[in-house]
């Protein structure tokens, strides 16, 4: 049902019955390593194009999910997942490889929990009963595409980010064991009027403050009711930025509940700048570590919020400002769930 005006409640709480988690080399060294299913020694993967790479990366998120719940392709009605490349066709392309019916969705980096929310609506109106739901990034891809090829070279400043090389997928399901889709906060596009490409974190930060609030207003709670209150990959800036709004709106949260998968992926000394970005960001924290964490008993209650940066190269060179989108998805696992 709809609860306010940007928030669905699902009241069957269709369920993550199997993920799977797939990173690239300098994720391999990073803080949440043993929480991948799959690491990669190179960022070719065997390809001969990074974009090819990236591709994989999908697939063998898409297949690794499903080893896990025990549940072949012919059986998943629908994949519901996006990336960051021009026409996604990383996405489409693992598409076609599994042969599943397919809806792509583009929110940037917000990617992971839009594709969520979709599919819990899905399954939640008996539209489906299996959905194969993610979103992946690879590191060289989207730099060349965004930036500057790695191999340019060029000198980055400290607010910018590090895109994550992975991949994270749920299989969503309408009845299993496992933890649990309870509701999703739809976010607004916001745009502050920011245009420098190498701070995401502070363009997205007012958007991701929108939603949380939204969330917390449509669903009368308090943000004591969650565990653990996550963006997606707001980093250093954006993180601290969004925490300032939300004290300024009277917002009580406390700093040690509210984190950012950005910061947590990678370890003390990587030379990631303000953090970890990209759409496998939070894709791959979330269906990776986080849910093993709600697994092993630390987190009942979890609320993530992925941001997105909606802007192109083609805007960027057109002197557009950045428009920017959260959505939020609420998880829960363990006792009356």
């Amino acid at each position: 049902m709809m609860k306010g005006h940007r928030t669905w409640v699902f009241a069957k709480k269709p369920v993550i019955i199997g993920t799977g988690t797939v990173g690239g080399p300098f994720e391999a060294n990073g803080n949440i390593a043993d929480d991948f299913d799959l690491l990669h020694e190179d960022l070719w993967l065997g390809e001969d194009s990074y974009e090819k790479a990236h591709k994989v990366l999908l697939e063998e998120a898409f297949f690794k999910a499903m080893e896990k719940a025990g549940i072949e392709k012919e059986k998943v009605h629908f994949i519901i997942c996006g990336d960051l490349i021009n026409q996604m066709t990383p996405s489409s392309f693992s598409a076609r490889t599994l042969g599943a019916p397919y809806l792509g969705v583009f929110g940037a980096c917000s990617t992971s929990m839009e594709a969520l929310a979709l599919s819990a609506f899905i399954v939640n109106y008996d539209g489906a009963n299996y959905i194969l739901t993610g979103a992946a990034s690879h590191n060289t891809a989207v730099e060349k595409q965004f930036r500057y090829p790695t191999e340019y070279g060029g000198q980055k400043p400290p607010t910018a980010q590090w895109t994550v090389t992975g991949a994270g997928v749920a299989l969503l399901a309408s009845k299993g064991e496992g933890p649990r889709v309870t509701s999703a906060t739809i976010g607004r596009v916001v745009d502050m009027g920011l245009t420098d490409p190498f701070n995401m974190g502070g363009a997205m930060a007012p958007a991701a403050v929108d939603t949380i609030e939204a969330h917390f207003r449509d669903m009368q709670l308090d943000p004591s009711y969650y565990d653990l209150i996550v963006t997606g990959d707001l980093g250093k800036i954006g993180r601290q930025v969004s925490l300032d709004l939300m004290r300024k709106n009277g917002m009580k949260i406390e700093d040690e509940k509210y984190q950012d998968c950005g910061l947590m992926i990678y370890r003390e000394g990587q030379p990631v700048l303000s953090g970890g970005s990209g759409a496998g960001c939070s894709a791959t924290v979330v269906y990776g570590h986080l849910l093993n964490r709600m697994r092993r008993g630390e987190f009942k209650r979890i609320l993530v919020v992925a941001t997105g940066a909606l802007l192109s190269p083609l805007t960027f060179q057109q002197d557009e400002t950045i428009p920017c989108i959260a959505h939020a998805v609420s998880i829960e696992y363990g006792g009356d769930v």
